[in-house]
């Protein structure tokens, strides 16, 4: 079975902003790239895994997100690094025409999904983002969990119940994993 992190994108990987879905406004928190070969070297898949609630309120669509993570893709082929899936949840509980689904953060389903896909042993593996929803996805499938303060991540650690490692950012998490992997 393989071993993943699971990423959160915005405020994890990337600058948070309001509804991104365009190449252009894309911006690496800094130590971010780093981080992902850093795992990628580790034997890690790293896995994407996003609540995308800007395609149920109609302010970009499916193909919007694909093309922005197409093009993140390239970027990291380009430095050497790679993501190994990415998943996302479109819905939201108050817009669209699915309010209740398995797939949103703080529910765990699209790591399952990816487990399903990917052979990955949940036990040996990470969740990192900067919001409690991220961290109690990683709880509900008994995945290792990581807040990182980038993002909304400052303003989350009081939401946190349960064991979570706290790291300043993505790379300062690298880290913090590949010691416990020596």
């Amino acid at each position: 079975m393989n071993k993943a992190v699971f990423l959160d994108r915005d405020g994890t990987i990337n600058v948070e902003k309001n509804y991104l879905y365009k190449p252009e406004d894309w911006e690496w928190i800094q130590g971010s790239l780093a981080a992902i070969k850093g795992f990628n070297r580790l034997g890690y898949l790293v896995i994407v895994v996003t609540n995308q609630a800007g395609v149920a309120r109609g302010l970009y669509n499916c193909d919007d997100v694909d093309r922005l993570h197409n093009y993140v893709s390239r970027l990291l082929e380009a430095a050497g690094a790679q993501i190994n899936g990415y998943y996302y949840c479109p819905h939201h509980p108050c817009y669209g025409e699915v309010k209740n689904c398995d797939c949103r953060n703080p529910k765990s389903g699209l790591l399952f999904k990816a487990q399903a896909e990917h052979i990955i042993n949940l036990k040996k593996s990470f969740v990192i983002g900067d919001k409690a929803s991220d961290v109690y996805a990683g709880y509900g499938a008994g995945v290792n969990t990581i807040l990182v303060t980038t993002g909304h991540g400052l303003g989350e650690i009081g939401k946190i119940k349960k064991e979570t490692l706290i790291a300043e950012n993505l790379f300062e998490a690298y880290k913090l994993i590949e010691s416990r992997s020596r």
